[in-house]
């Protein structure tokens, strides 16, 4: 628990040609070889694509806003769609994973990513934007969900540098919309259609390596290097029986721990351009700021997961994270513009939770199965828990006139997340606690 696991090198079973090869023989080593590369791109390029699709809208939502004729308050519904469409379609994941395979599910999520973007900014009207948004999110769902699967699956002796890698990879494509959306925008011509519509192309990329891994060896995208080995029988077992995962104390310090970071990163994903740009900062350097949060996340999500697979209790993270937090809100409190790039670090060393609590989720279970239905409750009830947030701060700034009431908002909500997150990062698992 406290460190990363022995390393296996047990190969997965193989389908096709190879298959008629013996373990030691080159057809089967190249097919595994390649096999595991498939997996790597494809971690890394869809970790890339699940957050453009927020963070590019976040970076246009005046425009956006003006286009559409939105109000503030369906703009701050606007912002609670996301962790709505994860809490609904993320439950859904382990069982599609375990009829289709893992690596097929993902590859149907970046595709509904791809199809979402494209169809969204020409969707015409409130209505058809949500909806096409939806179907991106739904891909984006899924996908949350499955990533530590996958990782446990697959590197069950590297859940550190892993998580830490697509994680980073994801807080890239989370930076790169948001520093770039707005140039991009304004090279496209100036509407704000095209620049949204532009992320497509990266989704569409993504979708590549999960379809010639799942062509290339189909067993993969339903087994694992463990199951193949001997461990499949314990596997069904383990589904059979149904962990009760909500008998875990820490399954639920976990999901809520979930909610509140992920209500804080949708917050400052949705709104902390506006914020800027309401104290003065023009909208290309709000979106530079939004960036410099965003990009935070690139090596901080690398060192944080890998920093905590060594720890035995992962609470002195999540404190300073916390403390950073704080530190950032009351930065945007008492002077938004005058130390706008101290609050923008603060506040994107506070948004690491999430590659923290990603990582909880693989050490917190002993099995992949465990992973699965680990992922599945603490997301999908995480993102419940943050759906009112965005919406709640575009009431109160709509009401309000100003920033003081949600920037207080986020700052108490910060406290309980310092707390569950003490509580879910105690040296435990959820199969110990359901058990008893």
């Amino acid at each position: 628990m406290a460190s990363e696991e022995t390393r296996t090198t047990l190969p997965p079973t193989v389908h096709g040609p190879a298959a008629l090869a013996g373990p030691d023989e080159p057809g089967h080593d190249r097919t595994r070889v390649w096999a595991v590369r498939l997996v790597v791109l494809g971690i890394v390029l869809s970790a890339v694509n699940l957050r453009p699709a927020i963070t590019s809208l976040g970076a246009l939502l005046e425009e956006v806003r003006d286009g559409l004729g939105m109000s503030g308050s369906v703009a701050g519904l606007l912002t609670s769609v996301p962790p709505l469409c994860f809490a609904v379609f993320g439950v859904m994941a382990p069982r599609l994973a375990r009829r289709f395979g893992p690596g097929a599910v993902v590859c149907a999520g970046m595709a509904a990513i791809t199809a979402g973007l494209l169809i969204r900014p020409y969707a015409g009207g409130t209505a058809g934007f949500l909806a096409a948004s939806a179907l991106a999110l739904m891909g984006i769902a899924v996908s949350n969900v499955l990533m530590p699967v996958i990782v446990k699956r697959w590197f069950p002796d590297r859940v550190g540098s892993m998580t830490g890698l697509y994680s980073m990879a994801l807080a890239l494509g989370t930076a790169s919309a948001a520093a770039i959306t707005v140039p991009v925008t304004d090279a496209l011509g100036g509407g704000w259609q095209p620049g949204l519509a532009v992320w497509a192309a990266l989704a569409a990329a993504a979708v590549l390596p999960w379809i010639a891994f799942v062509r290339q060896s189909g067993a993969f995208a339903s087994s694992t290097p463990a199951q193949a080995a001997g461990d499949a029988p314990h596997a069904r077992d383990e589904h059979r029986g149904g962990l009760r995962i909500t008998r875990s104390r820490t399954a639920w310090a976990l999901a809520v721990f979930f909610g509140l970071q992920a209500t804080a990163a949708y917050i400052t994903m949705g709104w902390m351009a506006q914020i800027f740009r309401d104290a003065g900062v023009s909208a290309g350097t709000a979106g530079l700021l939004l960036a410099v949060t965003m990009v935070m996340g690139v090596p901080l999500a690398f060192v944080i997961p890998r920093l905590a697979t060594r720890l035995p209790h992962q609470g002195p993270i999540v404190l300073v994270l916390g403390v950073c937090g704080l530190a950032g809100y009351a930065g945007l409190y008492f002077a938004p513009a005058g130390g706008a790039w101290a609050w923008a670090v603060l506040l994107g060393i506070s948004n690491c939770a999430f590659p923290l609590a990603l990582t909880m989720v693989g050490m917190r279970a002993r099995t992949g199965a465990g992973v699965a239905q680990l992922s599945a409750f603490a997301q999908s009830t995480g993102y419940l828990i943050s759906i009112p947030g965005p919406l709640l701060v575009g009431v109160l700034y709509q009401h309000s006139g100003g920033w003081g009431l949600p920037i207080a908002l986020m700052t108490a909500l910060m406290i309980p997340q310092i707390l569950v997150g003490l509580l879910a990062g105690r040296n435990r698992t959820v199969e110990e606690e359901a058990a008893r």
